[in-house]
């Protein structure tokens, strides 16, 4: 039966006063108007009304409600280059959003008990759902910087260390706690700390002393400050930004720290980053002569020459080998190392004297420069460092021309540089100005010789190796001794014909102290080599000095003057391998188990990151 539909014609009364419309008539007629509707047509009203509800709410109402579009949300694409901790509370709870997703169920489905348990008594959320962070946590500066719940298990591979074993190392532990609260506070993602101005010192903008850190405090067992160093890592630091680095600099401070870090942690994290940086590093090696250039644009890959000279360093370009070794094994790319290799080569057949090389070369014409000075102090040092480890790197399988080449350069070293004090008998190493002059003075950098040397020895050279290093290590060791502050100044001098009242002195250009590291790096092969425990009284003299002087209320600085404890000068900076080398090397050398790091797997680059021995 076919149902009768009513057509309804509603007449509004016309009035003149809106009052009487809005509140009388309009409610009187719309009333009728809806009492004579039929049920169908009521029924479809109320969906049509209904229907208009949910639009409204889904396009209008939710997205506004919609966390991701709060002001105090973190916009995906904003890049932020250094996480601040100033930024307290307000943006932890912004970067602590969290997107919750349902496990399995039918993996780990309630059981009965459980689910005829109150509300109240229910098990924490967390056993039947997944929190998955979109992004890592934020560090902010306040007590719980690394909740418990974010800590990680070990990764496949990683070294276990147990931490300080006794008060010496437990003062060590202290004072790197020191300088990082200091640095976390007042320089955070920036590369040094200026502990004095509560301010920051930024040479490249790759947050150094983060980076430099990580295996310093990965063996001393400080997890928590790892973890902060590592989420800073893994979130902010980033390589494609238009920024002029040095190749040098950043090769052994943030590739070999990075690289570090994934050996010792098995975070594959680390060597990520580590293979980024190292493929914006490779322009360099395009120069006519195969020699690198010294600095390169990692944002627009175009390297050159340093600005101040047509010339590199020539400790420069041949303190990088370990990091591309090392690089190139980890990540299975053999560009890294072929690259570098041919560096090795073309110094190996430049001419030299005796083994020693001048201290500048040239990235166009691959020549050292012509009557450049002869030092195993800055800007030569590591080159014959680096002769060495290649060789102890590989298993001692490398080409033959490096150990060669190293020998024939310590032999040069005993038969030109060599000298001895004519009162106290110092032995020390001078320079040759012009190549050929011989001059009196022995940069701090030289310390770390000692230690190489005896490490040489223990893998097979000559016993004049042995007698050098033990020479020079007594002589180093006077350079802090001969001080008020028991602290050595950046450069002595020696006497000769008796120009001085001193066997030792030192100019007051020449007096300041940068927390440097490499008599301690020797005092730590010397008893990890020998077990002579006389090397840690000597080390632990010399701690005491730097805390003494070179502590201050937020970190350490180094000093203008090591000749005065009165007036020290400090100079309001805490560079990045007070950290990653000075206070790591310490801990080594006071640790009850002189193989803490074994010198039979790990060999330590410049900047005291240790890497793995590999056979080729």
């Amino acid at each position: 039966m076919d149902a009768k539909i009513e057509h309804v014609s509603v007449i509004l009364p016309v009035s003149n006063d809106p009052v009487i419309v809005g509140n009388i008539s309009s409610r009187k007629s719309l009333k009728r108007h809806w009492n004579q509707l039929s049920r169908f047509q009521k029924n479809l009203a109320c969906i049509l009304l209904a229907g208009m509800c949910i639009f409204y709410v889904i396009f209008f109402v939710l997205p506004f409600n919609d966390p991701s579009r709060s002001s105090d949300a973190i916009d995906p694409m904003e890049h932020i280059q250094i996480a601040p901790f100033k930024e307290r509370h307000e943006r932890f709870a912004a970067s602590m959003v969290k997107e919750i997703k349902l496990t399995d169920s039918l993996a780990n489905p309630p059981t009965e008990e459980a689910l005829a348990k109150p509300v109240a008594q229910q098990p924490e959320v967390n056993q039947q759902l997944e929190i998955v962070h979109n992004e890592p946590k934020e560090i902010v500066d306040n007590e719980e910087n690394v909740l418990e719940e974010n800590r990680r298990m070990p990764f496949a591979g990683a070294k276990d260390f147990k931490g300080p074993t006794n008060d010496r190392q437990r003062a060590v532990v202290e004072a790197v706690q020191h300088s990082w609260k200091g640095y976390k506070e007042y320089a955070w993602g920036h590369d040094n700390l200026k502990p004095i101005s509560m301010g920051y010192s930024d040479w490249f903008g790759l947050g150094l002393t983060l980076v430099d850190s990580l295996d310093t405090l990965y063996i001393m067992d400080l997890q928590d400050e790892f973890d902060e160093a590592r989420s800073w890592i893994e979130k902010y630091l980033k390589f494609d930004v238009n920024r002029e680095v040095n190749l040098f600099e950043v090769t052994i401070r943030v590739v070999g720290g990075l690289l570090s870090a994934y050996h010792l942690s098995g975070d594959r994290m680390f060597l990520d980053k580590a293979v980024d940086l190292g493929n914006r590093l490779l322009p360099c090696f395009d120069s006519p002569s195969g020699i690198p250039f010294s600095d390169v644009n990692i944002g627009s890959l175009a390297a050159h020459a340093p600005k101040w000279s047509p010339d590199s360093s020539t400790s420069e370009v041949t303190t990088i080998q370990l990091e591309f070794r090392d690089l190139s094994r980890s990540s299975q790319n053999p560009v890294f190392e072929k690259v570098a290799s041919r560096v090795n080569l073309k110094i190996h057949e430049l001419d030299k004297n005796e083994g020693l090389v001048p201290i500048f070369i040239n990235a166009n014409t691959g020549q050292f420069r012509n009557f450049a000075t002869i030092s195993l102090g800055a800007r030569a040092d590591s080159y014959y460092e680096y002769l060495l480890k290649q060789w102890l790197q590989t298993g001692k399988k490398a080409e033959d021309y490096l150990i060669e080449d190293y020998q024939q350069s310590m032999r040069g070293v005993l038969n030109q540089l060599v000298r001895t004090t004519p009162n106290e008998k110092h032995v020390y190493i001078g320079e040759l100005l012009n190549g050929k002059d011989f001059k009196p003075k022995m940069d701090h950098l030289t310390c770390y010789l000692p230690g190489t040397l005896l490490l040489g020895y223990k893998n097979g050279m000559p016993k004049t190796h042995l007698r050098l290093a033990t020479d020079l290590l007594e002589t180093c060791y006077q350079t802090y001794m001969k001080q008020p502050t028991q602290l050595a100044p950046e450069i002595s001098y020696f006497n000769v014909n008796g120009e001085s009242e001193t066997d030792i002195y030192v100019k007051t250009n020449d007096a300041h102290n940068l927390l440097r590291p490499e008599f301690i790096e020797s005092l730590y092969y010397f008893y990890a080599i020998t077990g002579n425990r006389t090397y840690q009284d000597m080390g632990w003299t010399i701690f005491e000095a730097f805390n003494r002087y070179t502590k201050v209320k937020n970190g350490y600085t180094s000093i203008g003057n090591v000749k005065n404890p009165l007036n020290t000068r400090p100079r309001d900076m805490m560079e990045s391998f007070w950290l990653g080398e000075t206070l790591k090397y310490f801990y080594l050398l006071f640790s009850d188990d002189r193989n803490e790091i074994d010198l039979e797997k790990y060999v330590f680059n410049s900047e005291a990151h240790p890497l793995p021995i590999r056979e080729v």
